[in-house]
């Protein structure tokens, strides 16, 4: 079972149950979206000691959580899930808990760091994404949420699109090869 060295930060039990399934490794829990002081001075700690990966669930609640912990602990590495892979369907459920031991294990396999400003490179415009269909017209937030998976950057709506981009130093390189598997696949 593969060793993960940073400490993961999730949101509960179960998410913590599903990832010792999935790999040897330590989690910091936020109990849900209250995310008290103390929680944000543990994700502190382990980053400086170990680093952390933030992989919350694929929900609003969730995104409030990373974002959060984005703010206050910056510079931390995230994982995402697509929220097809994260649903219980028996009870109408979204988390990572119930994600299958593969799902995880590529999810873990695509994280990403967020960036400094000062290294920042050159990512694709909005000009772009609004040409290749992500940010309006039909069909715009399913194309967004495929290209989140293939880019590891997770879902976001049209105008968190470009910052998350930013946020992650998607090379436009990176941006057109997703947008090519992209039309490979409707083809």
């Amino acid at each position: 079972m593969e060793r993960i060295h940073e400490m993961i930060v999730v949101e509960g039990k179960n998410d913590t149950h599903a990832l010792k399934r999935a790999f040897d490794c330590d989690t910091i829990e936020t109990s849900g979206s209250g995310l008290r002081q103390d929680v944000i001075e543990s994700i502190r700690r382990a980053k400086e000691r170990r680093g952390v990966i933030i992989f919350t669930d694929p929900d609003f609640p969730g995104q409030q959580i990373r974002h959060r912990i984005d703010q206050a602990v910056p510079g931390c590495s995230h994982a995402f899930l697509p929220k097809y892979q994260a649903v219980d369907t028996r009870r109408r459920k979204v988390g990572i808990e119930h994600a299958s031991v593969e799902d995880l294990q590529r999810a873990v396999a695509g994280v990403k760091k967020a960036l400094p400003e000062s290294v920042k490179k050159e990512v694709p415009s909005w000009q772009e994404l609004h040409e290749a269909g992500f940010l309006a017209g039909p069909g715009a937030r399913k194309r967004r949420e495929r290209l989140g998976e293939l880019l590891h950057i997770g879902y976001t709506n049209g105008k968190q699109l470009v910052r998350r981009m930013e946020q992650f130093q998607v090379s436009r390189e990176e941006f057109y090869d997703a947008v090519r598997i992209m039309e490979e696949e409707n083809d």
